[in-house]
């Protein structure tokens, strides 16, 4: 019985890694610095995406006003969708001289931890007494 494009579709997981290096290597100053990580739930059939790359590039990838990191997210769901998943990206960043990047088996792919936010304490407010 021959399949239907949708069954097809199902069968072929998509390589999200590669398909995030093509869209996301043009914009780097140096696509060595690109990590990708992809995690898979079989049974939910969802995929999250980790890519991490030097900071200096971070302003090209996400483009003015994040146009083009929301445009490769775009890419990604559309294809996540057409094979009944749905994918999630997120953006860490690349530090050159982690440890990691070995441990991951010399694969290329750095799994870490987002960096943490610091927060300014705000002043106190002001009140004038009338």
């Amino acid at each position: 019985m021959p399949e239907t494009p949708s069954s097809s579709l199902q069968a072929n997981t998509p390589d999200y890694a590669a398909l995030v290096r093509f869209l996301v290597e043009p914009f780097l100053e140096s696509p060595t610095s690109l990590s990708i990580d992809c995690e898979r739930s079989a049974s939910k059939g969802r995929v999250w995406i980790r890519l991490a790359f030097e900071g200096a590039d971070k302003g090209r990838v996400f483009g003015r006003g994040g146009r083009n990191i929301q445009a490769i997210r775009m890419v990604i769901q559309a294809v996540a969708q057409a094979a009944g998943q749905s994918a999630h990206l997120d953006i860490y960043e690349s530090h050159s001289g982690d440890s990691s990047r070995e441990s991951a088996g010399g694969t290329g792919v750095t799994r870490s931890s987002p960096s943490p936010k610091t927060s300014i304490p705000k002043p106190a407010p002001k009140f004038r007494s009338q």
